[in-house]
């Protein structure tokens, strides 16, 4: 019996600092929020519908089907007419809380160099007056692997979804107006 706890610890102690080197990506989070000057149902009105997203500049168009119904798709086109598309699914629909969440199924990591992303866009009121809308991500870079090239690293992941909610936040406060201190 000492003989096997023995050999067990020796296993343990030999594996132990492979394990420790084996690592790969961690999920990356972004959480995002601007304050605008209009209510949270105006605001709604235009960010709430899964299926429209000419608010937000860098989409050219969107494509989908089923509505604000759950597993809804759409295809983003950005930028301009044969831009680069970005298919997402809707997994969770509550306009009571003013709340969608969604996720990539395709794209390729170089329109979006992240891979396994959700993401969740809540209108709130605020305090004060107006409305806070906050977009927040979960998601891994778009190489999977150790050693990632720059452009599919965790930074370069963070930095373009950052780039994503920072333009359409920008132009939500553009539209509606920044609130009054």
């Amino acid at each position: 019996m000492k003989r096997r706890a023995f050999l067990g610890s020796a296993v343990g102690a030999a594996v132990a600092p492979t394990l420790a080197l084996a690592h790969g990506p961690t999920r990356q989070k972004v959480t995002l929020e601007a304050e605008v000057a209009a209510n949270p149902e105006e605001v709604w009105t235009v960010i709430g519908d899964f299926q429209e997203m000419s608010w937000h500049p860098a989409v050219f168009s969107t494509e989908g089907e089923n509505g604000n119904q759950i597993d809804a798709t759409r295809r983003l086109t950005l930028g301009q007419e044969g831009g680069g598309s970005i298919d997402e699914v809707l997994f969770k629909y509550d306009a009571d809380k003013m709340t969608y969440s969604y996720r990539i199924e395709n794209v390729s990591v170089d329109v979006l160099p992240v891979t396994n992303y959700s993401s969740h866009l809540t209108v709130k009121p605020r305090d004060g007056g107006g409305s806070v809308v906050e977009w927040r991500g979960a998601f891994y870079r778009g190489y999977p692997n150790n050693d990632p090239p720059e452009n599919l690293n965790d930074e370069a992941a963070i930095a373009a979804v950052t780039g994503v909610y920072q333009a359409g936040l920008d132009a939500l406060v553009e539209r509606f107006g920044a609130p009054a201190s």
